[in-house]
Formats: structure tokens, C-alpha cells, sequence
């Protein structure tokens, strides 16, 4: 019997149980979770040794010793070579990377399904964009701005397209009504990083990006890039912990490097962004936090 093609249309999955589409509201009363909380890490064995003097032990039996004749002493077998015995084991600290919840409870979200956002998915030619209802040059950004950064976070559709693409319109188009919303912008990034979940620290990281050089033009100001360096501390501890996941592939090819979703250079590429366009302070006080970053201006 001949296998029927299924092109059949589905909904796509669902992130969060708790959340609905564009078209059915999400019950974010019924939401009680915090973004960034660690109240579901996973838990870890205590090592009673480096708190006293005791030591865990553990029942010998005979099945863990050594059987007369099961050596290899004296011989050499491929298996000994140190290059194949020796298994590479990255250490992980699990309460460090864990990923913290992302409950769907955004002010984006929020906003849009209750119809107060003056945008909506114009699904033409290749790519999908933003059809805004108002001129962006028109918009209050400090009202706007902080909730299109707040849905940064969002992993479904079609809140993460239309936060995501709606941050680049502003910046690009109302690059001067961005530098007064700046400390207005630092909780909602600082939310999202706080997730610690790869997706949405790689979409922040290109957004942080864009951000310090949208009054970078042919003036040259770079006010933005001064104004985020007293929020450092609140932006660069996260990114000091996942600096080092990059990915050794050997001979190999990376392919997330085209699009630019290897975690650890895209954050020494923001770092690079942050003290080319951060001032003569830019360096001191990312040096302060990310111990392992060395300056590209001064070298």
C-alpha cells in the first residue's frame, strides 16, 4: 500500500504550556514563574570532605578488584596510547550553565495581544516583515522601546519575530530617541540574559551589537556605547561565564560561524563592540568583569 504524503499544516509546537497564539491570549495571571529564577536548578551531590575531615566511602565488593591474568603489564596495546585512552571531559558547572525558567509573561506579549502595539506580520516576497500601523518616527520610544526589548526572551512565533525585528526598525529608523531610553532598556536585557538559554543570549548579543553602534554614523558620537558602561555590572557578568563555549571541532566545520551562533566569539566580538564604541572607560571596567578579555585598542 502506497505511503500518503503528509502536507498537512500544523500549528507549531508550543514552548510553554501556558501560552497562546496571536489569535488566543495567554493567561499570564496563571503565570507565577520568574524569569532568570533559581529556584529549578539542578541539584548536586554535597562533598562532605570540604567541609570537614570525613570522607565518602564506598563498600568494597569483590567484583571491584582485579582478577589474576586480567593485566596488561608489560605489553602495549593500542588502547594505552594516551591520546585514545585520554577522553576529553569538558567540567561543567551545572548550577552555572543550567538554563532558568522563561515563563511566557513578557510585556511584549501582553501588549500585542491585547492589540496596544501598532504592528503586525506582513508576510510578502522572501522574508516576513513588520508592517507598523504608525510611523516609527512618530512613536513615544520610551514607552515602546523597553517593551520590544522585554520581548527579546520570547521563543514562539510570532512574538519573537515581531520583538526581535521591531528592536532593529527602532534603532535603525529612531537611532536619536535611543540614547535617553538607555537605562530603561537595562532591566529587560539583563532579564533575558539571565536565562542563560543559548537562542536567546545569541539574538541579545547581535541586538547589544547593533545598539552601540546605531549613532555611531558618519559624526561619530558613540553616546550609546558610553552611556551602557556604568551598566556593565548588570550585562557582563552572564557573558563572563559562557566566554569560553566555544567548540573545538578539530578539522571539522563550523557552520553556526556564518551565522554567527558560536556563543563564545559572538560575545568577544560584543565585548569588542562594547570598548571600540565605549570610551577611554570602556576597557577598565569590562577588564574588571571578564578577567580573560584583552583590549583590540590598545594592542
Amino acid at each position: 500500500m502506497p505511503q500518503k504524503l503528509d502536507i498537512k499544516m500544523r500549528e507549531p509546537a508550543l514552548v510553554n504550556s501556558e501560552t497562546g497564539s496571536c489569535f488566543d491570549a495567554t493567561e499570564v495571571d496563571l503565570v507565577k514563574g520568574r524569569a532568570g529564577g533559581h529556584g529549578s536548578l539542578p541539584a548536586k551531590v554535597v562533598d562532605v570532605s570540604a567541609f570537614s575531615l570525613s570522607r565518602r566511602t564506598s563498600r568494597k565488593t569483590p567484583g571491584t578488584f582485579m582478577r589474576k591474568g586480567a593485566g596488561n603489564t608489560g605489553t602495549y596495546t593500542a588502547e594505552m596510547d594516551s591520546v585514545s585512552v585520554a577522553k576529553k571531559t569538558k567540567m561543567k558547572d551545572y548550577q552555572a550553565y543550567a538554563e532558568r525558567p522563561n515563563p511566557p509573561n513578557t510585556e511584549f506579549r501582553r501588549f500585542y495581544e491585547r492589540g496596544d502595539l501598532p504592528v503586525q506580520v506582513d508576510h510578502g516576497g522572501v522574508h516576513n516583515r513588520i508592517a507598523w500601523k504608525v510611523g516609527i518616527d512618530k512613536l513615544d520610544f520610551h514607552h515602546y522601546l523597553p517593551i520590544f526589548f522585554d520581548g527579546l526572551r520570547e521563543l514562539e512565533e510570532p512574538y519573537c519575530f515581531l520583538a526581535t525585528q521591531g528592536v532593529y526598525d527602532m534603532m535603525e529608523t529612531g537611532s536619536s530617541k535611543v540614547l535617553p531610553v538607555i537605562p530603561q532598556l537595562i532591566i529587560p536585557i539583563k532579564t533575558a540574559l539571565n536565562t542563560r538559554q543559548k537562542k536567546v543570549i545569541v539574538k541579545v548579543l547581535k541586538v547589544l551589537q547593533c545598539l552601540v553602534t546605531a549613532d555611531a554614523g558618519a559624526e561619530g558620537q558613540n553616546l550609546i556605547g558610553q552611556a551602557l558602561v556604568p551598566y556593565y555590572r548588570q550585562i557582563l557578568p552572564v557573558l563572563n561565564i559562557f566566554i569560553r563555549q566555544t567548540e573545538n571541532l578539530g578539522d571539522g566545520i563550523d557552520y553556526g560561524q556564518q551565522k554567527k551562533e558560536n556563543l563564545g566569539e559572538l560575545i568577544m566580538e560584543t565585548l569588542e563592540y562594547f570598548e571600540i564604541h565605549g570610551g577611554e572607560d570602556a576597557f577598565i571596567n569590562i577588564k574588571y568583569l571578564v578577567p580573560t578579555y584583552q583590549s583590540v585598542v590598545l594592542s
